[in-house]
């Protein structure tokens, strides 16, 4: 599949469930926390700048946002886990929207890959064990993508490698991808895994 990533748009931001996409091409979801780097990855990944909007307010945006590649492919920007100062009630949309999205979506079979970023500087935190045993629960293909790891020195980055790869909640064999929108480190990486899932699987 030859994608021209020069021709790509936000179809929807979904609020609800019932707004999901029934387009029939593949769909790769972003989940992690808020603030962990969902909006920049997308935008590395599409040489954009703005597309992928980051939130003022970390948190506070709780929609499912479908780009469309090139009327190939569905980038799914899932809404931010973990944001302390949520009410009760924007919890709440959050569960049932992202739960919505893996129950609810007509077209859950095209749902390829999640991306799950974890901070590199933080490693797992419960939210993402939570999301990861989920997904283990589910069958969900996913890979984790390791963010900002510009921040880290090499001997953080190795310590920071360990520790997310012998976590045993992950599935044997998950792959685990440096990532930093600063140097593009993974770019390429996250590219391969998309298009493998997205044609082969």
């Amino acid at each position: 599949m030859k994608i021209n990533t020069n021709n790509v748009s936000l179809k929807i931001s979904a609020g609800k469930a019932s707004q999901f996409l029934r387009n029939p091409i593949p769909q790769i979801a972003f989940s992690g926390r808020s603030n962990v780097g969902k909006s920049s990855l997308i935008n590395t990944l599409l040489n954009r700048k703005g597309l992928a909007r980051v939130s003022s307010a970390p948190g506070k945006t709780i929609t499912v946002n479908f780009y469309d590649v090139d009327g190939k492919l569905f980038l799914v920007d899932l809404p931010g886990y973990g944001y302390a100062k949520r009410t009760a009630q924007e919890q709440l949309v959050w569960s049932g929207l992202v739960d919505g999205y893996f129950t609810k979506n007509p077209n859950i079979d095209l749902v390829k890959l999640v991306c799950q970023l974890v901070d590199s500087r933080i490693g797992y935190t419960r939210d993402d064990i939570d999301m990861i045993s989920y997904m283990n629960q589910t069958g969900v293909p996913y890979v984790i993508i390791a963010t900002k790891t510009d921040k880290l020195n090499k001997s953080e980055r190795e310590k920071a490698v360990k520790t997310l790869i012998s976590n045993p909640v992950l599935r044997e064999g998950t792959t685990i991808i440096l990532f930093s929108s600063e140097t593009r480190e993974g770019k390429d990486d996250v590219w391969s895994e998309i298009m493998n899932y997205a044609e082969n699987k």
